[in-house]
This record gives structure tokens, C-alpha cells and sequence, in this order.
């Protein structure tokens, strides 16, 4: 895992940039898309200046970056401080854990602050939002994405769009189906050795029922029920075989972006 450093100083010659860019020239030159920054890239939201300008953050294949929130501040439904709230940010998961948003773009707004764009564990699943580029902490870089998939049952791990994990997976029953969508690793947790296994990964998903407990979670975890391995017994959660959870905790970091198909 990379770490992406944002530092203060570098907000801060990021605005003073724009500020003296829009006082010598009233007609601003035209706002510039950057195209993905890659993993080793030391700051590249220091290129971010002139109001307008946008920046993909995580292709949620190859390269995807994450964050956690420094203040419990509103998310809004776009990168403007009068924008409709959503929600606020959170410090922990419904674990204790820290809570991680996977964050998509950056963008500048008219006033020259920077922006960031991202995912939102809550319900209902999908929803993104936009928060000051202050608000979330340190962007950490991860190279790997998760895919499940429910009609071949089965869980496949790329790292730099390269296969490194496979294995057959239980999903929801009909009734209870596992929400299909783009979401990522919240959290670690050690399993109890019975329903959970040996080790489980909270999502930002949410499931209509989950055996997840405080709230819904749609977890990746091990069983104790290898027999029901592939199949559809669970509630919405995601079961793998305790010998391939095993080696899957070791291969799939926090903020791993997941796909989940039908």
C-alpha cells in the first residue's frame, strides 16, 4: 500500500495558484481534465488550479485511492458548499473501525477549493458525494479489485489487472439476494471460527437482511460450512472457504474497490 501524500502546503499553493491566475486575467483560460494520476505519483493534486479543473482519482481497476475523514462534516451532492446535504461523515464503521471512502475525483470549484468525489457506505447502495479536499485525510494507493461473481459463483482478486486469487463463493438465496454494484473494503476483522470463519472483510455494501450484525453489512468471510461452498445459503454476505479466506486476507488490502455481477 502507497501512500499519497496531501499536505496543507500543497492546498494551500494549489488555491494561491488560482487566486493569482483569476486577479491577472479576468478571462481565465479554459479548466483542464488530468488524466489518472498513476500509483507512484507524489502530489498530483498540486497540478488542480484553475476553477473548473477535474482529476479521476481511481479507475477502480489499476490504480484506486481511499481516505479516512478528519471531520464529521456533510457530504454534499456536488462539489459546492450550498449543494443539498446527503449525509455526514463518519469517523467509524458500524465496527469501531475507521471508517474508509473511496474517493473517485477531484474537482475545483468557482472559489478555487479543491473537492474530492466519493463513495458512501449507506443505504441506499450506490450513492456518491462530494466533500472539501481538507475533510478526509491522507490518500492511500491500492492496486487491486475484487469481482464477484453470482452466476458462475465465483471471487476473482487482480492486482495491476493480473489475476492473483480465485475461488468458489456462496452468495444470497433468491430471497435475500447479494446487491449487485460497485463497492470496496471497509474493514478486517477476525473471525469467530463458526459462521464468520476465520476471518472477514466488511464492505460498504448493505444487504435487505444480513447475518452482518449493527446494520446490514454485506461481508466477504470465511465458514465453517465449506459444503455449502459454491451455492446460495447466505442473507446477502459472501462466503469463502476458510483456506482461501486465509490467503485472501493477505492479498486483498482496505480499500480494495469490489464488483459485484450477476
Amino acid at each position: 500500500m502507497i501512500l499519497l501524500g496531501v499536505t496543507r502546503a500543497s492546498i494551500a499553493r494549489a488555491i494561491l495558484a488560482t487566486c493569482v491566475l483569476v486577479a491577472a486575467a479576468p478571462q481565465a483560460a479554459a479548466a483542464r481534465a488530468f488524466p489518472l494520476p498513476g500509483p507512484t505519483a507524489a502530489s498530483p493534486l498540486d497540478a488542480l488550479e484553475t476553477p473548473g479543473d477535474t482529476m479521476r482519482l481511481s479507475d477502480e481497476h489499476k490504480v484506486s485511492r481511499w481516505a479516512h475523514s478528519n471531520e464529521n462534516y456533510p457530504i454534499r451532492e456536488g462539489p459546492l458548499r450550498t449543494a443539498p446535504t446527503i449525509t455526514r461523515l463518519r469517523f467509524y464503521t458500524e465496527d469501531k473501525r475507521p471508517e474508509v471512502y473511496l474517493v473517485l475525483d477531484a474537482a475545483v470549484d468557482a472559489a478555487g477549493d479543491i473537492w474530492l468525489h466519493i463513495r458512501i457506505p449507506m443505504r441506499p447502495n450506490g450513492r456518491t458525494g462530494w466533500v472539501p479536499i481538507e475533510m478526509l485525510g491522507t490518500l492511500h494507493v491500492v492496486r487491486t479489485k475484487l469481482v464477484i461473481d453470482q452466476t458462475k459463483l465465483r471471487a476473482t482478486l487482480y492486482k495491476n489487472g493480473r489475476v492473483i486469487w480465485v475461488a468458489p463463493v456462496g452468495v444470497g438465496k433468491a430471497s435475500t439476494p447479494t446487491p449487485r454494484g460497485r463497492y470496496y473494503v471497509r474493514e478486517l476483522l477476525k473471525g469467530d471460527g463458526g459462521l464468520y470463519g476465520s476471518w472477514a472483510f466488511g464492505t460498504s455494501a448493505y444487504a435487505s437482511i444480513s447475518d452482518w450484525p449493527n446494520g446490514g453489512v454485506v461481508g466477504v468471510h470465511g465458514t465453517d460450512q465449506p459444503k455449502l461452498v459454491p451455492g446460495r445459503p447466505s442473507h446477502g454476505c459472501v462466503r469463502v472457504r476458510n483456506a482461501k479466506i486465509n490467503v485472501l486476507r493477505k492479498l486483498m488490502p482496505i480499500g480494495t474497490p469490489i464488483n459485484i455481477v450477476r
